[in-house]
């Protein structure tokens, strides 16, 4: 091969090796859009109060069920996908905030079920608090990878998603789904997009680069 022809060579694989190890959650962060967009706006629109419910409250729930595990267990085939070949202090830190986010999520259930469990809530404030902790701590989770990688898009997405936390509790029940699906799994959506199209610029330019 010519110089020309391994200088080129090395430049595609690069860029392979780019885009498969590379970080951007694009995909990721539309396979949540649509669970929340889908399974909140199911659960919203069969509830009870509407005159004519979508569907059974229970089947609703199972399509949530349904869309969240399939979302966890693509965010598990994702940080295992982009940790491949990583060593050192990066592997590291990634595998901390990936357990992070089990560990948070966990607390927040057996708390949030204790508090259930002890019968000074009726139903309507149990779904307030159950949707208002959850926004929360998944915004905090979003400001703590914003400091992390230094990504303000991310830190970004967590105030938004904090305040959709706070607006699904003002709004009481079934209001706080509708949150869910439109301005949670929409800012899911809109966070997907941009990190997209910020991955489209960057390989032109880092190919013109080359």
């Amino acid at each position: 091969m010519s110089a020309a022809e391994s200088l080129n060579l090395i430049a595609r694989q690069n860029e392979r090796t780019r885009r498969e190890l590379g970080a951007s959650p694009a995909r990721l962060l539309g396979v949540w859009a649509l669970a929340w967009l889908v399974g909140w706006g199911l659960v919203f629109l069969s509830d009870p109060s509407h005159a004519r419910p979508l569907m059974p409250g229970w089947a609703s729930g199972v399509v949530v069920a349904v869309l969240f595990v399939s979302a966890i267990a693509y965010s598990v085939y994702y940080g295992s996908r982009i940790n491949r070949g990583i060593r050192g202090p990066s592997r590291r830190i990634g595998a901390m905030y990936g357990w992070s986010w089990m560990i948070s999520f966990a607390a927040l259930c057996l708390i949030n079920i204790s508090v259930m469990n002890a019968g000074v809530l009726d139903a309507h404030t149990t779904s307030l608090l159950w949707s208002g902790t959850s926004l929360l701590v998944t915004g905090v989770l979003y400001l703590a990878g914003g400091m992390l990688w230094q990504d303000k898009l991310q830190y970004g997405f967590g105030v938004w998603i904090i305040v959709c936390g706070g607006a699904s509790v003002l709004v009481g029940v079934p209001g706080n789904f509708l949150v869910l699906s439109l301005a949670g799994g929409g800012g899911f959506l809109v966070a997907s997009l941009v990190y997209f199209i910020r991955e489209r610029r960057r390989g032109p330019t880092r190919a013109a680069e080359r």
